[in-house]
């Protein structure tokens, strides 16, 4: 396939905002594809979600590759830079006047693209940043000057056309399953129709689930086109791939826990930790986060615990990590031990200063058969019989069995006295539901809301912190996975670094993730996402959320939560709701 063809969705879909015209788009596009890596790179990825290889490439080296492109000045191009706010369109001008004197070059395909990508992914030590300039020139050189724009802003992960995993999840149903479903669209009005919204959901449930199990659009894709819908009917999580994490609702109450789970209940403790999904595979051991990164090397500890104390070959299981004070044996705040998440180096000094127990709560897989669809009573069972559990090392989460509010309330007051966030109440015969906050289980803690956000742009500060960024803008994510914004924070954060989290640990991460600058604004690309509490949620057309919050305070960093972790505009707005008598209508 060419990728110009490619390009002109991107540019289709860049035009409209509306979900129903990009998914309709999608599908018709998705019909005629042949390659699967075209359902990666219209997200504008290069990989799947599941795998964590980045490029590597800032606007320094994409500049560099623009120039060796177009033959234009590195002063030219800064100027051009400045004027659009935008490589990609930065690109696309310079090739317009390069596009004269290349009618003969030959024309780029989406292989071709995806190759030269994987190729920049895979490059390390001497050498490989000018190999890298190289192979993003060799694209360039090749491309019409819409190619060169969408070249460009792949590169650098900011695609900006708006399709979230939901949208391409209807574009696959559309693009199989529309004859079956009795789908049709207005091309004029923009609407679709659907007759049998039952038949529609069947379908919806049996691509999710794929899609659930592997993490992968693509691979959903290459069974669709091979086998149709029976080619998604045996799709299992596989040890070695981690899947996405299955999300708990927040109960104000015991009560309200109980009334969403029933009774008898499983009560477990909500330890203040990290999700960490633990696999092992023909006698290997692999540790993703909640986002799916590979954080196996940074954790040697945690590897031969599961050595030493799980009796199983083959697995994928779900836990909680917590920090342990070496001299008291308590718990420790999740901060204590968020930097061995990120460290590459000094790791088993790290280890030896921060010592972790892992708490085991679920398992989804064993001796390779998927567990999904296993009561969660079941689920627990194995655990039970192949986990030998070690205090303040390896073991399996602290659990009773409720009947009642009082045997749930006794439990909960109990679990905060051990230094924990509250309970999680769970259904004894829910199945496991990846990447979805479903009512199989619900967390009680005290503690006032707290959102999830990813940081969007920054102001430098005044006097004492005019070295700083001092004013962060944060944001949500969308139905379509854009980020819109719901305030500014610049409280919570210290200005000496012993103290906590200070201005300056943010600006250097920051800083170089710039990618405008307005006086004294900044935008940053939306990687570092925080956890903020506020007063208030408020309704506010200053912000493109149309809501705003009130007074919000940071609480801590999230080293564990990647972007698509964060808190949705869904969520705010039950959260904005459910605030009876605050003023926040």
């Amino acid at each position: 396939m060419k990728y110009e063809k490619l390009a002109d969705v991107y540019q289709t879909l860049e035009n409209t905002t509306k979900r129903l015209e990009k998914t309709h788009l999608v599908a018709q596009f998705l019909k005629t594809a042949d390659d699967p890596a075209v359902i990666i790179l219209v997200q504008g990825r290069v990989f799947p979600n599941w795998d964590q290889r980045e490029l590597g490439m800032a606007n320094k080296l994409v500049v560099k590759a623009i120039a060796l492109a177009s033959g234009a000045s590195t002063e030219k191009l800064g100027g051009l830079w400045k004027e659009t706010g935008d490589l990609g369109k930065t690109a696309e001008k310079l090739m317009q006047k390069k596009s004269q004197s290349s009618l003969f070059s030959s024309a780029l395909t989406v292989k071709k693209v995806f190759d030269n990508l994987h190729k920049i992914a895979e490059l390390e030590g001497s050498g490989s940043v000018e190999r890298k300039v190289q192979l993003v020139a060799e694209l360039l050189t090749s491309a019409k000057p819409i190619e060169a724009k969408y070249i460009v802003r792949t590169v650098l992960g900011e695609l900006r056309v708006g399709l979230g995993d939901g949208t391409i999840r209807d574009a696959l149903i559309w693009a199989f399953f529309g004859k079956e479903a009795g789908i049709t669209y207005d091309e004029k009005e923009k609407e679709v129709t659907i007759p049998d919204r039952e038949v529609y959901e069947n379908y919806s449930t049996l691509v999710q689930e794929a899609f659930d199990a592997t993490n992968d659009f693509a691979e959903v894709f290459e069974l669709l086109r091979e086998k149709g819908a029976k080619g998604l009917e045996h799709v299992e999580v596989k040890p070695g791939k981690p899947v996405k994490v299955m999300l708990f609702q927040k109960a104000k109450t015991i009560a309200e826990g109980l009334e969403t789970v029933g009774t008898p209940a499983a009560a477990e403790y909500k330890y203040d930790g990290f999700r960490l999904q633990i696999h092992k595979t023909n006698g290997k051991i692999t540790l993703f986060t909640r986002r799916l990164e590979n954080v196996t090397e940074q954790f040697p500890d945690v590897v031969e615990m599961v050595k030493k104390h799980v009796g199983a070959g083959r697995f994928i299981m779900d836990s909680e990590v917590a920090g342990i004070d070496k001299k008291t044996k308590k718990y420790l705040a999740f901060q204590s031990i968020s930097q061995r998440i990120k460290r590459k180096y000094d790791i088993h000094e790290l280890a030896e200063k921060f010592p972790v127990e892992v708490n085991v709560f679920d398992i989804i897989n064993y001796d390779g058969k998927s567990l999904l669809k296993t009561p969660f009573e079941e689920r627990r069972e194995i655990l039970e019989n192949i986990v030998d559990s070690l205090p303040l090392a390896f073991k399996l989460s602290e659990k009773i069995l409720v009947k009642s509010e009082a045997e749930a309330d006794a439990f909960y007051k109990k679990s905060l006295l051990s230094g924990n966030e509250g309970i999680m109440l769970k259904n004894l015969h829910s199945v496991y539901k990846p990447g979805s906050r479903v009512g199989f289980g619900v967390k009680v803690k005290p503690t006032m809301d707290t959102l999830e956000v990813v940081i969007t742009g920054a102001e430098w500060g005044e006097g004492k912190r005019g070295k700083w960024l001092a004013s962060f803008m944060i944001g949500v994510r969308n139905e379509d996975d854009e980020i819109v914004e719901i305030g500014r924070v610049g409280t919570g954060i210290k200005e000496k670094e012993e103290e906590g989290l200070s201005f300056g640990q943010l600006t250097k991460l920051l800083l170089p993730d710039i990618t405008e600058e307005k006086g004294r604004e900044v935008k940053v690309k939306p990687k570092i996402v925080i956890e903020v509490n506020y007063e208030e949620i408020q309704k506010s057309p200053t912000y493109s959320s149309g809501y705003a919050l009130r007074f919000p305070r940071l609480v801590r960093m999230r080293e564990d939560r990647g972007i698509n972790d964060i808190n949705t505009l869904a969520d705010v707005q039950e959260l904005a709701e459910g605030q009876r008598g605050r003023g926040s209508q």
